[in-house]
């Protein structure tokens, strides 16, 4: 077969970059368009460089403090991750996972200027936020500019910037391995940008640059199971979620309980007869899908007369999505084919809320507990659809002495009903100021739906051993 005359950029760079001169002349083809290729496409090296100059500036290194609690008692640690400015005031793109429960968060500038941020705004179901510079007098800094995802193709040169290893700044060189990525678990509002650009721990939040020196997605994922696999969020999502995280300081997406299935489900060995909507899968318990009366294996064909279609997975995210986007409170006109009959459903989507529960330190006590979340907790919200579980046991403490364990859901204290952080706060608290008194007391808890009661005796300090 002739080659062809039209040359990619990723096939000129194997000649320029590569640099084998003794193979061209061997064929004469491949010598014959060297002279026109190097032509069209000036140095790869200058297309680096210039595309580096216009987003490294804009780098951001990025340190917190977090608190946790999963060790049974309320501990800080030290994180690093990156960002990216994306206006002249100080506005900073990074990952919620950078920031997720961040007591301070400072920020180290390419010029060396150094800032505390405050977090504007975060969600955790596309690990994106958005955090500013807090200075006292007005300042410009640089900024990068967002580009359009949707253009990218596999074999795309792209540079993926940020901090590894919390060494400040660096960049690194790939290509884009594929642009439509599904992740089980993680791809719930939004596909990836899988690269093989290094992105390693510390690159977080930072971004991903295509060959224009446009901000084309933000790292988030690298895999630790093999090389070469760097995972980022699409500028796409970006630019959708930024102005309401910047104003509102959440995403108020909407909650159906709707479970769905692409209509070529390969991982389920599921095929279903048709070429239009998506299958019910399963519709969440006491939701506004079941209550809605959908059932599983329901086929949604339209969306408030809108058509719609998910033949595989990788069309899921951006239904989904679309479907999140629904307004609060009102109903929603879903036309269904159910054993061959058209049917017209109204769904009317509800707030989502948090996505995590709130988590509470007892230190006395040694351990910790949180608050129970239908999304975070679904099998502990099945037995309880409010209250408190043990989020965590000190090893040693007076809690692993009694017997506690991590996921048991706390109902009383000596006498008193835990259903809400507050009431654990406030009986441990009544309890300390007499423990010298008393500092034995029965606590029960229900531990995989059976009630259990415990002796929780307190009267140790292991703090200060």
């Amino acid at each position: 077969m002739p080659r062809q005359a039209g040359w990619s950029l990723a096939a000129a760079l194997c000649v320029l970059v590569l640099a084998r001169p003794a193979a061209a002349q061997q064929d004469p083809a491949v010598a014959e368009e060297l002279p026109a290729a190097v032509a069209r496409y000036p140095d790869f090296r200058q297309i680096v460089q210039s595309a580096k100059s216009r987003v490294f500036p804009a780098v951001v290194y990025i340190r917190c403090l977090q608190e946790y609690n999963e060790e049974g008692k309320k501990e800080s640690r030290q994180v690093s991750g990156s960002g990216v400015l994306i206006s002249p005031r100080g506005d900073i793109v990074t990952n919620w996972h950078v920031i997720e429960k961040a007591t301070s968060v400072r920020c180290l500038l390419s010029d060396g200027r150094h800032a505390d941020a405050q977090v504007l705004g975060s969600d955790q179901d596309t690990d994106l936020a958005v955090i500013r510079l807090a200075c006292s007098d007005p300042e410009t800094f640089p900024c990068a500019a967002l580009g359009d995802s949707g253009t990218l193709k596999e074999g795309d040169f792209v540079m993926a910037m940020g901090a590894p290893w919390g060494l400040n700044r660096s960049v690194s060189i790939g290509i884009v391995s594929c642009t439509r990525r599904f992740l089980e678990g993680v791809s719930e509002y939004s596909l990836w940008l899988q690269t093989d650009a290094a992105i390693n721990p510390g690159n977080s939040g930072g971004p991903l640059v295509n060959t224009a020196g446009e901000v084309v997605g933000i790292n988030a994922r690298g895999m630790n199971a093999g090389e070469g696999m760097g995972f980022a969020i699409p500028a796409e999502t970006v630019a959708l979620l930024l102005p309401r995280l910047r104003d509102e300081g959440r995403m108020a997406w909407s909650w159906t309980g709707l479970q769905l299935q692409p209509l070529r489900d390969f991982n389920r060995d599921s095929y279903f007869d048709a070429d239009a909507g998506v299958i019910v899968a399963e519709t969440d318990p006491d939701s506004p899908a079941s209550q809605a009366g959908l059932k599983a294996r329901d086929r949604i064909v339209s969306i408030n007369s809108d058509p719609i279609v998910a033949l595989t997975e990788e069309d899921l995210p951006a239904l989904r999505r679309r479907i999140r986007l629904l307004p609060l409170g009102e109903p929603a006109r879903l036309g269904v084919i159910r054993d061959g009959e058209e049917l017209v459903v109204e769904l009317t989507p509800r707030e989502k809320g948090k996505v995590q529960g709130e988590e509470l330190a007892l230190e006395r006590f040694d351990f910790t507990v949180k608050a129970i979340n239908q999304f975070d907790n679904p099998d502990l919200h099945f037995h309880c659809r409010e209250g408190v579980f043990v989020f965590a046991v000190k090893q040693p403490g007076n809690a692993a002495e009694a017997g506690l364990r991590g996921y048991d859901i706390l109902l009383e204290v000596a006498g008193q009903k835990v259903v809400t952080l507050e009431d654990a706060r406030r009986v441990h608290q009544e309890l300390l100021a007499q423990v010298d008194a008393s500092h034995r007391v029965l606590v029960a808890v229900l531990r995989n739906g059976l009630l259990r009661q415990l002796v929780l005796d307190f009267a140790r300090d292991y703090s200060k051993e």
